[in-house]
């Protein structure tokens, strides 16, 4: 399930649908079984520093489940749709594919991969992914490329339902046991 809350600040509308209907695709080509639950945050920053030690914001964080419940729920990711937005600006695309390849990002890191650590196994998953879902880069590539200038993008807006089944961004992300004990990636 996604759920989305965009701040007023942003321009650019998401479709609840069509990034639900992108995340089964990838989660079936990442090879998750169970349901991923979505939400953006606004306080990720204190996310990631509580789960990360790290005292600075960060596009998406991914907790993943214990093995036990791992096949009817694989893990949350929380999204931070302003960092989103401004990377995808940096990068000259819609906020759209923006999420799309922050969710695939989060979605390996619940799987298992962990880009740190693995000797690049993570990058090349994810860069055969980025060709398979139609993604126009990944996260990893582009640690490694420099940031291109968007050249007069439009950006393409996409309908969002009104009554999407929003949550306070406060409270989007749940605090368990098992997130305390696995942490975030």
């Amino acid at each position: 399930m996604i759920t989305i809350e965009s701040p007023a600040s942003l321009k650019e509308t998401l479709s609840r649908s069509g990034l639900t209907s992108f995340l089964n695709r990838a989660r079936a080509a990442v090879g998750l079984r169970g349901e991923v639950e979505v939400a953006d945050d606004s306080t990720l920053r204190s996310l990631n520093k509580s789960f990360r030690g790290k005292n600075k914001p960060t596009d998406v964080l991914s907790f993943p489940t214990p093995a036990e419940i791992a096949n009817s729920h694989a893990g949350d990711l929380a999204i931070s749709l302003e960092i989103a937005a401004r990377q995808a600006g940096t990068y000259g695309h819609s906020l759209r594919d923006e999420v799309r390849i922050l969710l695939l990002h989060g979605l390996l890191h619940l799987s298992g991969f962990d880009h740190e650590t693995d000797n690049g196994e993570m990058a090349a998953r994810e860069a055969a992914l980025r060709t398979q879902l139609k993604l126009s880069n990944t996260l990893i590539e582009r640690t490694t490329a420099l940031p291109r200038k968007p050249a007069s993008h439009t950006a393409r807006k996409t309908s969002h339902p009104k009554k999407a089944s929003s949550v306070s961004k406060k409270a989007t992300v749940k605090t368990t046991k098992a997130k305390t004990k696995r942490g975030a990636k």
